[in-house]
């Protein structure tokens, strides 16, 4: 018996959801369901999985599974960017519901190109932790999608921004997008999310980045205390390709990122940003793998968290330099606050270092908001309680100010302020 006390049963959920699940669309989808239906849900007994409970899923109504989205009550799209949603039907359509019109230099991929290249990222970021089960992308292999694949070429692209909003409680939402970015080529992805009731979101992207191609992944994910998120990305990156990632997530009852990139060649910049707000009974964690399979590559990553009431914060940051990566220069950095003596900070760098030619630092702090600054601000005629609001305020901006361009619109900062009472 693996139920535990929050009534998950762990080795029969997985089975009950296949049942559930609409057909997938691929023979690779299929046969991946037929697997995963005997699996059971990750224990505490694995390393990956120490510090995550899974209880959140608990919440959902498996026999009243949906893709139903909403557009309700969002706000308009930034200038410039191409809006996409999902329709009824669980496909890609425009922000007005219309077939999408694609500019030049977003080519979509033919059903075969897909086909051929579905799972190829991830496959090659899975093989450096054999011992790590990625419960997101499993997630998503076994879902119907949408599967929505584009090529990629040029500079000077409209942003692209992926909504998703759950229409009703309930939600299974497991879109995937597959980019091959052409050499010397940009673009801006922004996953938009907000859930307001119980729902499973599992938004998941692999890319490739040809040589000097740049890619600026954002998440932007406002969540509900019964939902429960997976994001998942998986990149590979050619040589002088820049990767950057930025993530802000507040709000679910549970949340997992699984950012994972590989510099196949080196000679890359990867960068990192990650914001997690945790506060009520929230458990946000985020699980990173940065491996360097060639010399002269960067990572500068900078994981920030905020763990308030009785919320829960994780980060597990694994950077890999074998022989090969001479000359390789690594920074990771995990900044937390912790408000409350009910919340949880729990952090762990992974640094894997062969080769010796290299420049890598790790650091982690975890405090409270300090006396000393809430008392000059107090001096300054400022109450104790607008303080507070203002230094949490310069930590969550220190990663807001990273998102795009094409984030303005939902008013990041503001949201994170007022999601609830600002405590000292």
């Amino acid at each position: 018996m693996t139920a535990n006390a929050t009534g998950l049963d762990r080795s029969s959920w997985l089975s009950r959801l296949c049942e559930h699940l609409p057909q997938p669309s691929t023979h690779r989808s299929g046969q991946r369901r037929h697997n995963l239906a005997t699996a059971t849900l990750p224990s505490p007994r694995l390393e990956h999985w120490r510090f995550t409970d899974l209880a959140s899923l608990r919440h959902l109504d498996l026999a009243a599974l949906h893709q139903r989205t909403s557009l309700s009550g969002l706000p308009g799209a930034g200038p410039g960017a191409l809006r996409l949603s999902l329709d009824a039907a669980g496909g890609w359509v425009d922000g007005k519901g219309r077939p999408v019109a694609w500019p030049a230099g977003l080519e979509p991929m033919a059903a075969a190109e897909i086909e051929a290249a579905l799972g190829r990222a991830a496959e090659r970021c899975a093989q450096h932790q054999r011992d790590a089960r990625r419960l997101g992308q499993e997630l998503n292999d076994i879902s119907a999608g949408p599967v929505l694949g584009l090529k990629v070429r040029g500079a000077g692209l409209p942003a692209l921004e992926l909504v998703l909003q759950p229409a009703a409680a309930h939600a299974w939402l497991a879109p995937r997008v597959l980019l091959q970015l052409e050499a010397n080529s940009r673009l801006e992805l922004l996953w938009s999310l907000r859930c307001n009731s119980t729902a499973v979101l599992l938004p998941t992207l692999e890319a490739e980045l040809g040589e000097g191609a740049s890619l600026h992944e954002a998440l932007l994910a406002q969540g509900h205390g019964t939902a429960s998120l997976f994001a998942t990305s998986a990149i590979l990156q050619g040589r002088h390709s820049d990767y950057r990632r930025t993530g802000v997530v507040w709000g679910w009852g549970l949340s997992r990122e699984e950012p994972r990139v590989v510099q196949v060649q080196g000679a890359a910049g990867t960068s990192l940003r990650g914001l997690a707000v945790a506060r009520d009974d929230s458990l946000l964690d985020t699980h990173s793998l940065v491996r360097f399979e060639g010399p002269d590559g960067r990572l500068d990553q900078c994981h920030q968290a905020l763990a308030d009431n009785a919320g829960r914060s994780v980060f597990n940051g694994s950077v890999q330099v074998p022989r090969p990566a001479q000359g390789t220069d690594a920074a990771q950095l995990s900044r937390n606050l912790l408000l409350s003596d009910h919340a949880r900070i729990d952090t762990k760098p992974e640094l894997e270092i062969v080769a010796d030619d290299v420049k890598c630092t790790h650091g982690a702090t975890i405090s409270r908001l300090r006396d000393d600054e809430l008392f000059y601000l107090q001096s300054r005629g400022i109450s104790r309680h607008q303080a507070a609001r203002l230094l949490q305020r310069g930590f969550f901006d220190a990663v807001v100010r990273q998102l795009p361009a094409v984030a303005a619109p939902w008013s990041p900062l503001q949201a994170l302020l007022g999601a609830s009472e600002v405590r000292p």
